[in-house]
């Protein structure tokens, strides 16, 4: 089959878990092209070559200091979306030189479902945001929260409406309120099940979008505890905190080795030190919904603690309750990504023997859910 993959430049978890599931593609004999912006672009383009991935212009989150603004991103969105789309579309005519796709897959991006709703192509989302609209959620929202949700939840459901399928990845099982939905565990990439997890003595801490200064003398206050910080790009020993340069190699060795992991919500890293069974201290972006659920998620599941700061007293809180969360993490479970190679396989078989139909009305293409 020809697929078009549409993976979102904001935020390199997308990209990541789309590399796994294009070369799966790839592997089974399909034709895909993928359309993606910023660094996602990059790092796919460089693992499957420009002749597949074609550059796009893509939405992008505006900050205030630590927190997303809502405002800046709206402005910043209503400003630029009318140029993005006029060049994008005017790309995917380039793309489409000798190439006609059968099917779209989108991993929470825009583009690319435009483009198969106006072609009528059926699409099949795979990504872990819709859950916040498909699912039953299963922790207490504090009313600080109610209007990130409220907004999160308009996002998603206006995101990929009417698609054929969607699969979402997780890492906690919900009860599911909306027809054509399946769960299904977080894609891992192969680096990561070929990582062999041991218990060392460093905490690993990954901060990003940060701009928390005091982090080092905020750890040096527990000397009794080593630390291997990633997120500033520097290589720099400070006593028991050391900071990482960015190495992938590097990185995945400190995970795998680490006796626990401090990081913000994002679900790629969280979904990966669950998969290696690592204890998580998680301190979600403010103003960021996906990851307020995903840290509350971690502590509902025992899987570690959910906290709106770092601290000294909070990581010492953590760190005291890790045998609880190693013993929650050890019934998890997991065998690779088979669960949605598998129910993808299938999905695209049935796309495949499905005659397409002509005389669907156009509200079955654009309206409902």
């Amino acid at each position: 089959m020809k697929i078009l993959y549409g993976v979102p430049g904001e935020g390199l978890g997308h990209a990541t878990r789309s590399k796994v599931v294009v070369g799966h593609l790839l592997a089974q004999g399909h034709e895909v092209r993928v359309v993606s912006s910023s660094r996602a672009y990059t790092m796919l383009a460089a693992a499957f070559g420009p002749q597949r991935v074609l550059e796009i212009r893509g939405f992008h989150l505006a900050y205030d200091g630590l927190a997303v603004s809502k405002l800046r991103t709206a402005v910043l969105t209503l400003r630029t979306a009318p140029e993005d789309l006029r060049v994008n579309f005017a790309r995917y005519r380039d793309l489409l030189g000798g190439f006609d796709p059968d099917v779209v897959i989108s991993d929470f991006e825009s583009f690319s479902y435009l483009f198969a709703k106006l072609h009528r192509l059926p699409v099949v989302s795979i990504d872990n945001m819709q859950i916040i609209s498909r699912a039953r959620l299963d922790v207490a929202i504090p009313d600080e929260e109610r209007g990130n949700y409220q907004v999160a939840k308009g996002i998603v459901r206006a995101k990929l409406p009417r698609s054929r399928h969607y699969f979402i990845s997780t890492f906690f099982p919900l009860p599911l309120k909306k027809k054509r939905t399946t769960l299904v565990p977080p894609i891992i990439r192969p680096e990561i099940l070929a990582a062999a997890p041991s218990a060392g003595r460093h905490v690993l801490v990954y901060q990003s979008a940060t701009t928390q200064q005091n982090l080092v003398p905020l750890l040096q206050q527990m000397p009794d505890q080593e630390f291997r910080v990633y997120g500033f790009n520097k290589q720099e020993n400070h006593g028991n905190v050391q900071l990482c340069a960015f190495s992938e190699a590097g990185f995945i060795a400190d995970l795998a080795s680490a006796r626990a992991v401090v990081t913000n919500g994002g679900f790629s890293l969280i979904s990966e030190a669950v998969y290696l069974h690592k204890p998580i201290c998680a301190i979600p972006i403010p103003a960021q919904f996906e990851q307020w659920l995903n840290a509350a998620e971690v502590q509902q599941m025992g899987f570690g603690r959910h906290f709106e700061a770092i601290t000294a007293d909070n990581l010492r809180a953590f760190l005291a309750g890790l045998p609880n969360y190693e013993a929650a993490l050890a019934g998890y479970q997991q065998t690779g990504n088979e669960v949605l190679f598998g129910l993808l396989d299938e999905q695209l078989r049935e796309i495949r023997e499905e005659a397409p139909s002509e005389s669907a009305p156009q509200s079955d293409a654009w309206g409902g859910e």
